[in-house]
């Protein structure tokens, strides 16, 4: 890759062409780019950033390879509206790019609630890839975590794309039903019916299990499977302890 990219971006935002991979890291320890002078004048840069094709698919031994992730993690922190369409538009677009379906989830659950009307019409639409799809399901219930004022809301998004049993597929069935579970919905009688009813991969079964030891110091919970109730007692230690480092 050439050097045009550094001379298409302007300071402050060109720093971010040099900083590297700090991946594999919780949103809380992202660097605070506003120390780098980046505002919300920068908005439209960061954009464009995010989404260049050229960083995007450069080598990965390139250190501008990272640039869109860093781009992407500071508009989550300046809460950029306008940057909702056009990051939704990277998971399709960047299926196979783990870095985006990783991390875009946990800067759609900082821009906040804004971003749920952009988030619900895409998973309505079933054209894009299941992966996309279980990404906006998992950014959905990221912003209800982290906004409790509209966690009823997520929940609702959530059910209503439920009880559409016919048209989801498995894949997506089951995370929709794992959102449902982080976001502590309670007893379900859809969830109950979609386990009952076989529209719901038995693997999610285990991901409802890390679910709750990753979340809940200590619960009870029940999981329906094939018309039994089976009771699950956990008890977890915490986030540090079982991921990154």
């Amino acid at each position: 890759m050439g050097v045009d990219s550094k001379t298409s971006y302007q300071q402050p935002v060109d720093k971010l062409l040099t900083c590297g991979m700090n991946g594999w890291i919780t949103p809380e320890k992202w660097p605070d780019y506003r120390k780098l002078g980046i505002g919300p004048e920068h908005i439209p840069d960061l954009i464009r950033m995010a989404t260049d094709e050229e960083l995007n698919e450069a080598n990965e031994q390139n250190t501008e390879v990272w640039a869109p992730m860093h781009a992407w993690r500071a508009l989550g922190q300046l809460r950029a509206v306008e940057a909702i369409e056009p990051l939704l538009g990277l998971f399709d677009r960047l299926e196979n790019d783990d870095w985006v379906h990783d991390e875009l989830p946990d800067v759609f659950a900082k821009i906040g609630p804004a971003a749920l009307p952009a988030l619900t019409e895409y998973v309505a639409d079933l054209s894009h890839a299941v992966s996309s799809q279980i990404s906006a399901i998992t950014s959905i219930e990221k912003i209800g975590k982290r906004w409790p004022d509209v966690k009823s809301e997520c929940l609702a998004l959530l059910q209503e794309r439920l009880e559409r049993f016919e048209e989801n597929v498995s894949e997506v069935h089951g995370f929709l039903v794992l959102a449902y579970v982080k976001l502590e919905a309670g007893d379900s009688p859809l969830i109950e019916r979609a386990f009952d009813e076989g529209y719901v991969d038995p693997m999610v079964i285990e991901e409802c299990r890390n679910a709750y030891f990753f979340l809940v110091p200590s619960t009870d919970t029940e999981i329906i499977v094939d018309g039994n109730t089976t009771s699950i007692s956990f008890s977890s230690p915490t986030a540090d302890e079982l991921l990154f480092r």
